[in-house]
């Protein structure tokens, strides 16, 4: 049991890492929780995950509000967005199967992808280009939109929300990434909720794990407010490379 707590330890501290930047961390924790628990129950595992990345985000989202502007009439919006439409996809995902989520995953993933590496100074530059209503609209779309997806689905939100931050609001990835942080918490805790509600939570494995988060997650993101957007690009462009591969074989050659 020591050994497994260790593994997942290490496992919670590089998720917070990698998420504290760009997300994904999704990418190291859970297929490590599944690994080391294997006879858990799915829905147990995705709880307690959840409950030690709401404190890894959390931490994260306030480092970066200490240090970086965050774009509030943005983030505010999106987040309350996302608190209810995540709700209502974890829902939703009880009632409809999700498997042509896992097959178009890995296509939009690509998309994503190629557009970044084509536009070399995509989110190099912090130059916001919306506000008033039509800012908070769109920040309102996107939180439903991404905050139903994971709870319905989840793989990639992080990197989603940053690739649309700078995308459609003209963020830097800096910026982006702060912004996409206070989104994340807010799906977290929606699907904490769900969770808790049901009964699928280890709280004892989930409060270890959410330190080695927070731990993660006070280096990932003092990392990136050294280095910039230009590092968090290339991390991001890394994550959503392995996403690609991961996603891809899981819809299309694992079965």
């Amino acid at each position: 049991m020591m050994v497994d707590y260790l593994v997942l330890g290490v496992a919670a501290f590089g998720a917070g890492l990698v998420d504290a930047v760009v997300g994904g961390g999704g990418l190291i924790q859970l297929p490590a929780m599944f690994s080391v628990l294997p006879n858990m129950a799915p829905a147990t595992l995705i709880g307690t995950n959840k409950l030690a990345s709401i404190f890894g985000t959390g931490v994260a989202a306030v480092s970066y509000a200490r240090r970086v502007a965050i774009a509030w009439s943005v983030a505010t919006p999106a987040a309350l967005a996302a608190l209810i439409f995540a709700f209502l996809g974890a829902y939703t995902v009880t009632k409809v199967s999700a498997e042509f989520m896992r097959l178009l995953l890995p296509v939009v993933l690509v998309a994503v992808a190629i557009y970044t590496f084509a536009k070399k100074d995509f989110g190099s530059v912090h130059a916001p280009i919306h506000s008033g209503a039509r800012e908070q609209t769109l920040a309102l779309l996107i939180g439903a939109g991404i905050g139903f997806y994971d709870g319905f689905f989840g793989p990639g939100t992080g990197s989603f929300l940053v690739f649309l931050f700078v995308r459609i609001f003209g963020f830097d990835f800096l910026g982006a990434s702060a912004v996409a942080k206070v989104v994340n918490v807010a799906c977290n805790f929606a699907a904490l909720i769900w969770f808790g509600y049901s009964g699928h939570l280890i709280w004892q494995l989930g409060a270890m794990m959410a330190v080695a988060q927070i731990a993660g997650s006070i280096i990932g993101s003092r990392m990136a407010m050294k280095h910039g957007s230009g590092f968090v690009r290339k991390l991001f462009l890394v994550v959503v490379s392995i996403l690609i591969l991961k996603t891809g074989y899981d819809a299309w050659l694992r079965w």
